[in-house]
């Protein structure tokens, strides 16, 4: 399932926690909604990403420094919220997640992030960073 959004439709205000977190999207929307919210509290945040750099957000996928790791490990949580960030349409491919991972470069640290919505992927990555949503 490819969950798609255009940033032309409204943020949604009505929908209850079950169905911003447990529906066929797994949360991704509310995600990449939240991003969309945070680029207009926090612009200079929403510059950077726009910029391509990987900045911290509350999901497993920023780089704060560079690291020995050549290659890190994000979640989809972080990959929709940073499309919000950046103004860019929710385009995340749940089917294929398999096949390939979407891998980004951080502009700033030169750091890669492989995006995987795999939780034993990204579990056993070194960073705690990763947060549940209550």
């Amino acid at each position: 399932m490819k969950v798609h959004r255009s940033i032309s439709e409204p943020i949604r205000t009505t929908a209850t926690w079950d169905e911003r977190w447990k529906g066929n999207d797994r949360g991704l929307i509310a995600c990449w909604e939240r991003g969309r919210e945070k680029s207009v509290e926090d612009p200079a945040l929403a510059a950077h990403a726009r910029e391509g750099r990987l900045v911290l957000l509350p999901w497993k996928g920023g780089i704060e420094k560079v690291t020995k790791a050549k290659q890190k490990i994000g979640t989809h949580f972080y990959l929709a919220m940073w499309q919000g960030l950046r103004g860019d349409d929710l385009d995340i491919d749940l089917e294929h997640e398999h096949e390939h991972e979407v891998v980004l470069t951080c502009t700033t640290t030169g750091m890669a992030v492989a995006f995987t919505g795999d939780y034993k992927k990204y579990a056993n990555a070194e960073s705690p960073d990763l947060m549940v949503p209550e």
